[in-house]
């Protein structure tokens, strides 16, 4: 598919999108915003349907979220990748950090995003131009952000081992777990 756009705010008929995201309500209100602005969208709300639709019918673009109920959004990402190279995908989660941005991005995402986002955020995320670089946030990261980011990029490199994560960290195996069943702190 080539870079055109119609207008700013839709895209080319017949352009196809994959949504994958086990929250019911979010995924189908973000399908029909971006039903509206011309995107032809499939929903598949597990690791599983998402995978199964990757294969059947690689879509241009893909929005999906990190953590599903049956298992991990970057499995879809590399299904997805090997189906169809030139599919645009985001990554979309409520526990962003920049260790599993970082990862997404070498699996073949072009963005990743913060929950909650937007139907306005995620298009044009999709939509962007390979040299359009994304707004600066205005506020850095929280000194208790940092410190999470950390935490997160140690059991990225562990492969999300709980146990060697907390080992490396010098940390209790349950206060780990606890920070990490928490949403990342501002």
């Amino acid at each position: 598919m080539t870079e055109e756009h119609t207008s700013p705010t839709e895209v080319a008929a017949g352009t196809t999108l994959l949504l994958v995201d086990d929250d019911g309500p979010f995924v189908r209100r973000l399908a029909r915003a971006m039903e509206s602005r011309g995107f032809t969208v499939e929903i598949a709300e597990s690791v599983a349907e998402g995978l199964a639709k990757a294969k059947a019918a690689p879509p241009d673009y893909a929005v999906v979220d990190m953590r599903l109920e049956d298992g991990n959004g970057l499995d879809v990402i590399v299904a997805l990748r090997t189906a169809r190279e030139e599919t645009r995908m985001i990554v979309l989660t409520g526990y962003g950090n920049i260790a599993t941005a970082v990862n997404a991005v070498k699996l073949g995402a072009i963005d990743y995003l913060a929950k909650p986002a937007d139907a306005d955020e995620i298009f044009a995320a999709l939509t962007r131009g390979p040299g359009d670089k994304p707004e600066m946030p205005e506020n850095p990261m929280s000194a208790d952000r940092v410190r999470w980011e950390h935490i997160q990029r140690v059991y990225e490199m562990c492969d999300r081992n709980v146990s060697e994560t907390a080992r490396r960290l010098n940390m209790h195996r349950r206060t780990l777990q606890r920070i990490l069943a928490k949403r990342a702190p501002r």
